[in-house]
């Protein structure tokens, strides 16, 4: 059976790294912050305005590889609200791939690239939810 891996944690805990590494260049890698990621350079530059539509193409890139029947394919994203994850379950539903969840710990110290303060960390881990039953 084909496999969706959904990689979840904080700006900084590793997310992109983990899903890299797991992929081991073989595997297809998406993220929202592709959308905002420089091809060319690999500058990220984040704009809220057009937020909406990075997570579409995050969803849209996911859902082309499944219509491809890709073996593995991995997501990273930080999914601490139920409404950014709720599309993948869908996908992986209809498309008939078996979901991973795996949530990343910052255990190492890692900062992130989005610049985002320790308040609005906190506040998002407040947000952060775990079902592990």
């Amino acid at each position: 059976m084909s496999s969706l891996i959904l990689l979840r944690g904080l700006p900084g805990a590793g997310k992109s790294t983990l899903a890299k590494l797991l992929a081991e260049n073989k595997w297809p890698v998406f993220s929202v912050d592709d959308y905002f990621t420089d091809k060319k350079t690999g500058t990220y530059q984040f704009n809220f305005k057009e937020n909406h539509i990075a997570y579409k193409c995050c969803v849209d890139n996911t859902e082309a590889e499944m219509k491809k029947n890709t073996a593995k394919i991995f997501v990273d994203n930080t999914f601490t609200l139920e409404w950014e994850i709720e599309p993948y379950f869908n996908l992986a539903k209809t498309h008939s791939y078996e979901i991973h969840v795996v949530t990343v710990e910052n255990r190492h110290g890692g900062s992130n690239i989005h610049a985002i303060d320790a308040e609005k960390l906190n506040k998002m881990a407040e947000k952060y939810k775990i079902k592990l039953l």
